[in-house]
């Protein structure tokens, strides 16, 4: 599978391959790439847009009977439509997966991102993929750049918005709504006693055709 950061953040890019490397199945092998060229963090539209022509400008450049599937490895569908138009490979981004395995489990659940401008974006992904009355979204307003580094106040406001969501939402699962955050499922489960999604695993289940397995459960 060919897994895409579509920003151009190498420390972003080298956690989702170390993580899609750990969520891999056995028999699969995930090739972790960003664009050469792009917004760093995707944080409003027209950082989405720049991200978007630079993901499709590197799929044009590797050959596309060489993958079996393909993840865009970030909380939205960029370039999934048009990726989906230029193979009959599966395409997923981590966005849906994530979404769709918090369904299939039926328990409420928060996703918690990062820049509030990313809110409504994921508001309509819930009703694009059947959470609407399930899920629900809050922000921690930090970017997605110090919240990938884990920065002293990036920290606090990821987990105060846990807390929130656990309290105020009624959330019994917790969906990581950024590439920021992938790879710390593990760790927030185990920390708060929930289920925790980051989509990794799930998108590439689905891009190799397999069924999703359960989020990562405090140990």
């Amino acid at each position: 599978l060919l897994v895409v950061n579509p920003n151009t953040d190498g420390g972003i890019t080298a956690a989702l391959r170390l993580a899609a490397h750990a969520a891999a199945p056995a028999g699969l092998r995930a090739v972790v790439l960003n664009p050469e060229t792009g917004p760093r963090a995707i944080e409003s539209a027209a950082d989405r847009r720049a991200a978007a022509a630079a993901v499709l400008a590197l799929l044009r450049r590797r050959p596309h009977d060489g993958y079996d599937g393909y993840v865009m490895a970030c909380f939205d569908d960029i370039a999934v439509a048009e990726a989906r138009a230029q193979t009959a490979r599966p395409v997923f981004s981590l966005a849906q997966a994530a979404i769709e395995a918090a369904v299939a489990r039926g328990l409420a659940f928060t996703v918690v991102t990062t820049v509030t401008q990313a809110v409504a974006g994921i508001r309509d992904l819930l009703e694009r993929y059947g959470a609407a009355g399930l899920g629900t979204v809050r922000a921690t307003g930090v970017g997605v750049g110090p919240s990938a580094a884990r920065t002293p106040l990036a920290e606090a406001r990821l987990h105060g918005a846990i807390e929130d969501a656990r309290r105020h939402d009624g959330a019994r699962q917790i969906v990581l709504g950024s590439g920021a955050y992938t790879g710390r499922a593990g760790e927030l489960a185990r920390r708060y006693g929930l289920p925790v999604e980051d989509g990794i695993g799930p998108a590439l289940r689905r891009a190799a055709g397999l069924p999703i397995e359960a989020a990562a459960r405090p140990a």
